[in-house]
């Protein structure tokens, strides 16, 4: 007989009228993507979730056909398997909230996330920490300890697992940390104006060569004056 986390999830994939996020009194959660989002680029993610700015490219299109082979709600049985799709997820203690693409659940309702990307199977940390968030929104979910994760790589069919070690656990909790005291300060963080910023859906948004030439500019003005008033 299925265990009772396992019945629970079952109702929050089924029926999308039941209300599968609880609100928390004492902090506004983050999305589990802000953390994706912010392991990448610190700026992207200030960008998506504080000031509401996005744009679509070649790469957010190909995600988006990606996602929908797993944006439906549903759930499907494979040997022993039981997989449920866009799973909702929550964590009162870390303040998240979120999707997962599919979770795996073994027999005895131990749960699995598996997160559907669209490039080669390749590993990056900012997908690392978003499966691994996940993971530690459905700990709290089920009561199971969840050990692995996984990635699933559209573009060369092949699935890359993940253990959800203590030191992932960690850098984790600190991006959580980070990305919360961005969302508090309402600063928006320099660009990076580096290679990731080629791939970047955002980059006529964020303009990130003319952003930093002008802080490098702001810069070089003090450093201008501060050796003025040393020669004096």
């Amino acid at each position: 007989m299925a265990s009772l986390p396992w019945l629970v999830v079952m109702t929050f994939a089924c029926d999308p009228s039941h209300r599968a996020l609880p609100v928390t009194d004492c902090i506004d959660p983050i999305p589990i993507a802000a953390l994706q989002h912010w392991s990448y680029c610190p700026r992207q993610c200030a960008l998506i979730h504080q000031e509401q700015a996005f744009a679509d490219n070649v790469h957010t299109a190909r995600g988006q056909v990606v996602h929908a082979q797993v944006d439906s709600p549903g759930f499907s049985t494979q040997g022993n398997v039981r997989s449920v799709r866009a799973l909702p997820l929550y964590s009162d203690r870390l303040g998240l909230v979120g999707k997962a693409d599919i979770v795996e659940f073994l027999p005895d309702g131990t749960p699995c996330p598996v997160e559907y990307k669209h490039g080669p199977r390749w590993q990056h940390e900012h997908d690392d920490i978003q499966v691994a968030a996940q993971a530690l929104c459905l700990e709290e979910m089920t009561g199971k300890p969840v050990r692995r994760g996984a990635v699933y790589h559209a573009s060369s069919h092949r699935r890359r697992e993940l253990a959800i070690a203590d030191e992932l656990r960690e850098t984790v909790m600190l991006t959580i940390a980070a990305v919360r005291s961005m969302l508090d300060s309402s600063r928006l963080p320099l660009p990076v104006n580096d290679s990731r910023c080629r791939e970047c859906s955002l980059q006529h948004i964020c303009q990130p060569v003319a952003t930093a030439a002008a802080d490098r500019l702001a810069r070089l003005r003090q450093e201008l004056f501060q050796s003025d008033e040393c020669n004096r």
